[in-house]
């Protein structure tokens, strides 16, 4: 009778340290999605885009800037060829400086580094432009000879080529003095292997989100509509288009034909008998 009491206590301590365990455990998964949505929140930070041109026009009137660049740490993408990319980003300065002055630029490296996989990896941050370095052959290439701004570079790997993927904005459709992820983006893609660099994009729409179909290099891309006109796409009342686009080809075409887009659109307004 004792004995059997005594594995009763025993069986009500370790289901109690089982429960307070998974209790624990729970609570520790939930502070570190928690954390991961706040870091990766910091990265997709709008406000911290690249100074329109209208407003680098009046800081060059006044022989001023307002922002350096910044590279990040060199981020090795073909273990084979021995190519790493080296983001460069920029930061906004306290105050105004003279543009002729000497440019103290900052080295900084990436807080958010995502494990590499077989197929893809992604680098996160607020970036003006990518170089592309070869220490074998110790060569240097920018990407950019523009003035843009994005918050991702992703690495896409596949048997005969690695694929370089940026969802970038250029110019400050949304008018608020900056270029910055609030603007309508546009897609470019740059080849390891021949050096080209694509851009995917349609006026008046913004590529919202993109993703490869499974073994294959064709690309689904979501346009994001500005129906409003306003400079910017939002996700809560303006509508999406989906596309393919072939890496091989450079033809981007549609998914959902006219005719199927019209009978669902009557079906939803009721216009269809």
């Amino acid at each position: 009778m004792k004995i059997e009491k005594y594995n009763q206590r025993i069986l009500a301590v370790l289901g109690t340290v089982g429960v307070i365990f998974l209790i624990v455990a729970l609570i520790a998964f939930i502070s570190i999605t928690i954390m991961e949505h706040w870091r990766f929140n910091d990265y997709d930070d709008t406000e911290t885009g690249i100074l329109s041109d209208e407003k680098i026009e009046e800081l060059q009137k006044e022989n001023k800037r307002e922002q350096v660049i910044s590279f990040r740490q060199p981020r090795l993408i073909d273990t084979l060829n021995s190519t790493y990319i080296i983001p460069v980003s920029h930061k906004t300065l306290d105050e105004q400086e003279d543009i002729n002055g000497l440019l103290n630029a900052y080295s900084g490296s990436s807080n958010y580094e995502p494990s590499d996989n077989r197929y893809s990896s992604g680098t996160y941050g607020n970036y003006n432009n990518v170089i592309v370095y070869m220490p074998k052959t110790e060569n240097s290439k920018k990407l950019f000879n523009e003035r843009i701004n994005f918050n991702r570079i992703q690495s896409e790997y596949f048997d005969d080529d690695i694929y370089l993927l940026m969802n970038i904005a250029k110019n400050d459709t949304y008018k608020d003095g900056v270029i910055n992820l609030k603007d309508l983006k546009s897609l470019y893609i740059y080849s390891l292997n021949s050096e080209k660099l694509k851009n995917i994009g349609i006026d008046g729409m913004d590529v919202y989100d993109y993703e490869f179909l499974n073994e294959t290099k064709d690309l689904i891309i979501r346009f994001g509509i500005d129906k409003n006109d306003d400079g910017t796409y939002n996700e809560y009342n303006e509508p999406t288009i989906i596309k393919k686009y072939n890496l091989e080809t450079g033809i981007l075409t549609d998914i959902v034909d006219e005719k199927i887009r019209s009978e669902l659109q009557k079906t939803l307004e009721g216009t269809k008998k």
